[in-house]
């Protein structure tokens, strides 16, 4: 449990610490930003506007039959996401934008060549798949509104065109591949006849065929009971025949027309009709009072005579036809008697031949209902050839955009915006990375292995200028205590504020903590040992004529070159005249006497350097004081640059008590508001500061050693 807590408090300092480089790095992630959104803002202003037509067609698979007929198969027979990109390839073909160049006379229309034109074709035409459907949508982009719908218009049909074409050249190979295919068919079945009818007529079997093809035959005993069942078939249709024949034999003529509709002759029964249709318009025309020599009558009378005389005829031919039937019934019925007595005189050896035939027979009927369904299938084939194509249906034609789809102004803004974003993000944390600075007290910790004596937050102005009780004086209170706490020698009073470089804000950082020191009762001196840039005298308005240099180089007493400031217990030594050669000066043995001094006079000693890196004097300084105090400013100073600043003091027999982290954002960085939480817990109640009951040394001159010594006593 206790690891899981632990991964999960590492994970979430991870994500602050996340959250810290983009409050820190805002600026960057901002101005990153707008240049890319202004830039994506100026390309759509100056990208040239273009309009949109759109044809929405169907495209249907073309199948393609196989001539044995045993299976289908197609071109794309399944609409998978394969078969639409073959149709994307095929609008976008130059064969197929060919055509439309011609259609609409481009070459003449643009003014270019056609290779030109047919490259132009190639980079506006786009094709898509609606989604959820089967459906392509041809579009083209161009910047005049009649152009971009004329040449959708004839890509679209420069398509259909080609997809008609395929399909109908695809009909006729099919159609001759299957023509071919049923000649072969036709000549097996006829083959296969032949041979039939040889085993036939080996077997000595009468096999008949009729609409449905042969009968079935089986051993011996089949054989004759088909051959008795043709018989009796026969003597039935023979009797049926005589029946009919003798039936007409007693009518005469007359007669027989009355009775055409039992003849089996369908044009004598259509003359019938047309006789009994004349009659009863003749009944019509007399009941209407027409006479017997009016044109109609005639015409009517005329027609009767001429049907009736072409029905005696016909009925005349049709008993000669009945005649002539029954003449050939009567035959089969004797031969099949022939056939029935020699079938009764064969054996086994009948059966295995009429088992050659029944074999011969069932493959005959096979290849026999095989070319009959070819015969279909090329009849329909033949149709099919002369209906229009059906591959390509047209759902949408193009029409004429009023508004531009070119730029996309919200998008390209939107993309732009994101894009932005994600750049400044990604420089950010470039930055961070890149970034070697000092960012925390870890930092700090883990390089210099000294503490953090105190987090000086950001904008924290002179606190002796302030009126009332400032918060931004618990940062130097806090510092006066950690100094206190991280000195081992309570006579090691003397200390040197340094800084790697310069405006890190250790001139502030010295008066500030001088004045907090002063007001805790300690008599305090500032030193202004910065021979180079001084800034100490201006925090106090002095005069900066006279002070340490002075003193070292000439016999000056201290009490003439320690001023009282209007702090109490506050004292301070200017740095008087800039010298040619300032580390020479401080490096000298009055300078160390100075120190010796000001530690017997005052409870602490402060003193102001230049930067350490920059020049010696720092070091010189550091090698003359007790402590050194490094102010490093936050977010500024290299790590590396910081360690170098250690090493050269201790490389001059120094020691540095600790690192002042100022100039720190709290407000974006959090994990300093735990260091500066008093701006809250112990924020004044009252507009008036409360005044301490400290003793305060007289104004004037600094204190004598005498008085030193009687505050000791104390």
């Amino acid at each position: 449990m206790q690891q899981q807590n632990i991964n999960q408090n590492e994970a979430s300092l991870h994500a602050i610490d996340y959250w810290q480089v983009l409050k820190n790095r805002y600026g960057v992630i901002l101005l990153t930003f707008l240049l890319v959104f202004l830039t994506a803002a100026v390309i759509t202003y100056v990208m040239p506007k273009k309009y949109e037509s759109s044809a929405l067609v169907e495209v249907k698979p073309i199948v393609d039959v196989d001539p044995t007929l045993s299976r289908s198969s197609g071109t794309g027979a399944v609409m998978t996401q394969q078969f639409m990109n073959t149709q994307f390839e095929i609008i976008v073909a130059p064969a197929t934008l060919e055509l439309a160049i011609d259609k609409k006379q481009l070459e003449t229309r643009w003014g270019e060549d056609r290779k030109t034109v047919l490259k132009i074709l190639r980079s506006i035409v786009r094709t898509s798949q609606r989604r959820g459907t089967d459906l392509i949508e041809i579009s083209v982009r161009h910047r005049d509104r009649e152009d971009a719908k004329a040449v959708a218009e004839a890509v679209y049909q420069a398509y259909e065109v080609r997809r008609n074409d395929l399909e109908l050249g695809l009909r006729k190979n099919q159609l001759k591949a299957i023509q071919v295919e049923l000649q072969n068919k036709s000549d097996r079945v006829a083959e296969m006849r032949k041979r039939l009818m040889d085993i036939a007529e080996k077997v000595g079997v009468i096999w008949l065929e009729n609409e449905r093809g042969g009968e079935t035959f089986g051993g011996k005993m089949e054989l004759r009971d088909l051959a008795e069942k043709q018989l009796y078939e026969a003597k039935r249709e023979k009797e049926q025949l005589s029946f009919q024949i003798n039936k007409l034999l007693t009518l005469d003529n007359d007669e027989l027309v009355s009775v055409a509709a039992d003849l089996p002759d369908v044009g004598f029964k259509e003359n019938y009709m047309q006789y009994v249709e004349a009659k009863r318009d003749l009944q019509v025309l007399a009941a209407q009072g027409l006479g017997s020599q009016h044109p109609d009558i005639v015409a009517r009378k005329t027609m009767i005579s001429e049907l009736q005389e072409s029905l005696k005829k016909r009925a005349i031919n049709v008993r000669d036809n009945l005649k002539y039937k029954l003449t050939q019934i009567e035959g089969r019925v004797e031969k099949m008697k022939d056939v029935l007595n020699e079938q009764q005189d064969r054996g086994t050896e009948q059966a295995r031949q009429f088992q050659e035939f029944n074999i011969a027979r069932k493959e005959y009927q096979t290849a026999q209902s095989i070319k009959d369904q070819m015969e279909v299938k090329y009849d329909i084939e033949k149709t099919k050839l002369i209906m229009p194509p059906t591959s390509i249906i047209v759902h949408q034609v193009p029409q004429i955009e009023d508004t531009p789809v070119s730029p996309n102004v919200p998008l390209n803004l939107a993309l732009g915006a994101v894009v932005g974003l994600i750049f400044g993000v990604g420089i950010a944390f470039c930055l961070e990375y890149l970034d070697t600075s000092v960012k925390s007290l870890e930092d700090v910790e883990r390089f210099l292995n000294v503490p953090v004596l105190a987090v000086i937050p950001k904008d924290v102005g002179v606190l002796h200028k302030q009126s009332g009780m400032s918060p931004d004086a618990e940062a130097y209170r806090i510092l006066r205590t950690n100094i206190e706490f991280n000195r081992k020698n309570p006579e090691d009073n003397s200390i040197t504020v340094v800084s790697g470089g310069a405006g890190e804000g250790k001139s502030t950082t010295l008066v500030n903590l001088a004045y907090i020191c002063a007001q805790g009762g300690y008599t305090t001196l500032m030193i202004d040992a910065d021979l180079r840039r001084p800034r100490l005298h201006t925090f106090f308005d002095i005069n900066n004529s006279v002070g340490l240099t002075n003193y070292l180089t000439t016999d000056l007493l201290l009490e003439d070159v320690i001023l009282q400031t209007p702090v109490d217990n506050l004292y301070f030594m200017p740095s008087g005249i800039l010298p040619a050669d300032a580390a020479g000066i401080l490096n000298s043995r009055r300078m160390s006497e100075l120190i010796q001094d000001v530690k017997q006079r005052f409870d602490l000693v402060l003193v102001d350097s230049p930067p350490i890196l920059g020049v010696s004097d720092a070091s010189v300084l550091a090698s003359e004081v007790d402590l050194t105090m490094i102010v490093v400013q936050h977010r500024k100073l290299p790590r590396n640059m910081l360690l170098r600043v250690k090493q050269a003091v201790e490389n001059v027999g120094g020691h540095v008590i600790g690192v002042v982290l100022n100039n720190v954002d709290v407000r974006s960085d959090n994990q300093y508001q735990y260091y500066t939480s008093y701006y809250t817990y112990y924020a004044p109640t009252s507009g008036e500061e409360i005044q301490q009951n400290t003793p305060s040394a007289p104004k004037g001159a600094a204190p004598s050693k005498a008085a030193k010594e009687d505050e000791d006593l104390y």
